[in-house]
């Protein structure tokens, strides 16, 4: 299987039992606390999400996967290139991760075909492919399985690929030996948490999602907090600031498939001709893509917010060409933004 899935760009696999038991008073008090957010859907799959067959009936072992994303060419000093972005301004920023097409379906696609080999191998047999996509304990299971150990800033971590990559799992009806964890090797490292923009790391490997930059421009469909919009600066879709100063990092693994490589529209682009994008454009300049998983009102709203805090930093002709910017969006239909507009514009 090892084989069968390096030839599918996966760099590892491995394998974890279905009892998560352990696991449960965690997850469940992490709900209580409200740290999902608007996540409804962490609670409304009850129990299924933490006991695989419930989701899966007849499941006895749950293979994971690893498959990296960074781009093929990506250069050696990506993640210094990427704090480098933070530092302009009037530059939005889209998570490394959704640079690509909709891993979504890359991850899942790969793991059925994964499916086929080992049915061509050893016959039929029950399954079910995920990558994001059902109520699955992702990180609980790749932490059990060896793929790395869950970090402070709550993402698995591996020695040798830090942590940019995606999980995929397949839930099987037959038992599998269970790969060994392996040890946490954060040590007195803090990095994550310090640069969090908004201190979503609320304790090791704990994040409020309400504060997290990722939630507020993704997952979020309402309006972002006032007092967090000063703290995103130019982040429009996801964020990477915990990733790019962890020291392991510095193995992260390019991917060898083009699917993640970058998308020139969403790479090192101004705030102001991406605020000017209208639906068709964006549904055009997205397809394929993690972000159209926000829609056009979403993506005005993230991009007004950056927009603001740009402007408390430009002046003469630079911060006058945002203020028109925003002005011209000051009638657009949607309530949503025409709120973050406003606010973008009381900021300079």
């Amino acid at each position: 299987m090892r084989t069968w899935a390096r030839e599918l760009g996966f760099s590892q696999i491995g394998v974890s039992g279905v009892d998560l038991s352990s696991a449960e008073p965690g997850f469940l008090d992490w709900v209580a606390k409200g740290y999902h957010g608007d996540l409804h859907y962490m609670v409304q799959h009850g129990t299924r999400r933490l006991r695989p067959a419930e989701l899966l009936p007849g499941t006895l072992s749950v293979i994971t996967a690893r498959m990296p994303y960074l781009p093929r060419d990506t250069p050696p000093d990506w993640a210094a290139r990427e704090r480098a972005r933070l530092q302009r301004p009037g530059e939005g920023v889209v998570s490394l991760y959704a640079r690509g097409r909709d891993y979504h379906k890359v991850v899942r696609g790969r793991l059925n075909k994964l499916c086929e080999r080992i049915a061509e191998a050893v016959g039929p047999f029950g399954h079910r492919a995920f990558s994001d996509s059902a109520p699955v304990l992702e990180k609980e299971l790749a932490r059990r399985s060896g793929q790395g150990w869950q970090g402070l800033h709550s993402l698995i971590l591996s020695r040798d690929a830090g942590s940019m990559f995606f999980l995929g799992e397949i839930y099987v009806d037959f038992k599998l030996q269970e790969s060994a964890p392996v040890s946490a090797h954060c040590g007195s490292c803090t990095a994550c948490v310090d640069v969090c923009p908004t201190q979503a790391i609320v304790a090791p490997g704990v994040v409020d999602a309400r504060r997290c930059i990722s939630y507020l421009t993704i997952e979020n469909k309402g309006a972002i907090p006032e007092e967090l919009r000063p703290l995103m600066g130019n982040h429009i879709y996801g964020c990477d600031d915990c990733q790019t100063v962890c020291p392991w990092n510095k193995y992260a693994q390019k991917s060898e498939i083009p699917d993640f490589d970058e998308r020139a529209p969403l790479v090192g682009q101004q705030l102001v001709d991406l605020f000017l994008w209208d639906e068709e454009t964006f549904l055009k300049r997205t397809e394929g893509g993690p972000v159209r998983r926000i829609n056009h009102e979403r993506w005005l709203r993230n991009v007004a917010v950056a927009l603001g805090n740009a402007l408390r930093q430009a002046s003469g002709a630079q911060a006058e060409s945002i203020r028109a910017a925003l002005r011209a969006r000051l009638d657009h239909p949607s309530a949503l933004v025409h709120e973050h507009v406003l606010w973008a514009l009381k900021q300079g």
